[in-house]
């Protein structure tokens, strides 16, 4: 993957919150418990997207505070193409799944990898974006090889793709200890401190956080699995997936997606 663009991290995008402005069936949808993805009535409206707001560089946020990076500039796309608002929500990672089905979000939308056991508990778009699960080390690091994290220390973000990833590893029993860690971040750091001996996390969040931190860690060749990235609506909302899926086949073909991608990733990575 080629070098991103040093312009990534200085991109202002004020994105926040716009439901503000939602339609009045927006506001009695909300007074309710419902998103606007639960009334029949999207246009107009605003769709409620949740995130992990430390996934750089799908969302996070940049020196003022405010939501940037890869996801949060498509789905804006996304949503001018479906000729609705969309509202972006931070919440507990961890607790997703439950945010969906409770229907405080209408959609899960940031490096959510596809696995079997969530195509059958919701509705998934196709895929728009690979990924890996990767190893990374401190560069003068002793581990060469993935056999060599028996009995050392792996970090890794808790309720990630990366967790389920290393506890389906037959591996997995053989490494020395897990530490879980409600962010990216906080794995990394550890691991620059030498608390960890190595983390596994996604392919497109380490590329980026070493490119942008200048931390001198090394990506072993082997991983834990290659995956796609996709998002997620509640089981059955059918209606609101096509639109969606729709819109991001045709950022694809008009080549706003790639542009998009060209500046986060330094390369047209899109697949949709």
């Amino acid at each position: 993957m080629k070098k991103f663009l040093a312009i990534a991290l200085a991109s202002v995008m004020v994105l926040g919150v716009v439901g503000c402005s939602s339609s009045s069936d927006a506001t009695d949808a909300a007074a309710e418990g419902e998103t606007v993805a639960d009334t029949d009535e999207q246009d107009g409206d605003a769709i409620v997207v949740g995130l992990d707001d430390t996934f750089a560089p799908m969302g996070f946020r940049d020196e003022n505070n405010e939501l940037v990076g890869f996801d949060i500039e498509l789905a804006q796309a996304a949503a001018d193409k479906m000729g609705v608002q969309v509202e972006f929500q931070p919440i507990d990672w961890d607790t997703k799944e439950t945010e969906l089905e409770s229907g405080k979000i209408d959609l899960i939308w940031n490096g959510f990898s596809k696995t079997p056991e969530r195509e059958e508990t919701m509705t998934l778009s196709q895929p728009y974006l690979d990924n890996r699960m990767i190893i990374i080390v401190p560069s003068d690091s002793d581990i060469a090889a993935k056999a060599d994290l028996a009995g050392k220390t792996v970090g890794l973000q808790d309720g990630s793709s990366a967790a389920d990833a290393v506890n389906a590893d037959e591996m997995v029993s053989e490494i020395g200890e897990i530490d879980t860690y409600d962010t990216n971040d906080l794995a990394f750091t550890d691991l620059k401190a030498g608390r960890v001996d190595a983390v596994v996390a996604d392919e497109v969040l380490a590329k980026y956080y070493i490119e942008t931190s200048g931390s001198d860690f090394t990506i072993l060749d082997e991983d834990f699995g290659s995956e796609v990235y996709v998002i997620a609506a509640k089981k059955g909302n059918t209606e609101l997936m096509d639109s969606l899926d729709a819109a991001l086949t045709e950022l694809g073909e008009d080549g706003t997606a790639a542009s998009i991608s060209e500046k986060w990733f330094g390369e047209n990575i899109y697949i949709h």
